[in-house]
């Protein structure tokens, strides 16, 4: 499958109302009480799945930001190979993730749940839940009409 990388639309001028909503509970989840660093790990993954250029620059650029190590974020992809590099957190997080991501194939298994279970707070999972679908939704759309991937700013 060929993708022409041409933007089909605009989808926050065509819908703005729509996208503020969906703008606003972005700003939601980067404001619940999981760490800013974990969510955006989880965007990555999320992203990775999904294959959106735009969503792995920006949640790449914005972990570059926040100090995380290239090779952390490179292992993202194959995070199940990767050993130590992260924690029961991450792991667990990433789990769901996947599970959520790819919910046509795993039903969203018990297997991937228990580990978030032990690992997170009601709250905690309810927020990582919505994380992810969050993600999923903007990879959509992203995917959807075509978003450029971002300039990288350089000051």
């Amino acid at each position: 499958m060929q993708n022409d990388n041409h933007q089909r639309l605009d989808y926050y001028a065509a819908a703005p109302a729509q996208a503020k909503a969906l703008g606003a509970l972005h700003s939601a989840v980067m404001q619940s009480s999981l760490p800013d660093e974990l969510i955006e790990l989880v965007f990555l993954r999320v992203s990775q799945i999904n294959g959106c250029a735009y969503c792995i620059a920006l949640h790449t650029r914005a972990l570059a930001k926040a100090g995380v190590a290239h090779e952390k974020m490179a292992l993202t992809a194959a995070w199940r190979e990767a050993g130590d590099a992260f924690d029961a957190g991450e792991r667990a997080a990433f789990a769901f993730a996947d599970s959520l991501t790819r919910i046509e194939e795993t039903g969203a298994a018990d297997a991937d749940y228990a580990p978030v279970e032990q690992q997170f707070s009601d709250q905690e999972r309810a927020e990582l839940g919505i994380a992810i679908a969050t993600m999923n939704a903007f990879n959509r759309l992203a995917i959807g009409f075509r978003l450029p991937i971002p300039a990288q700013r350089t000051s």
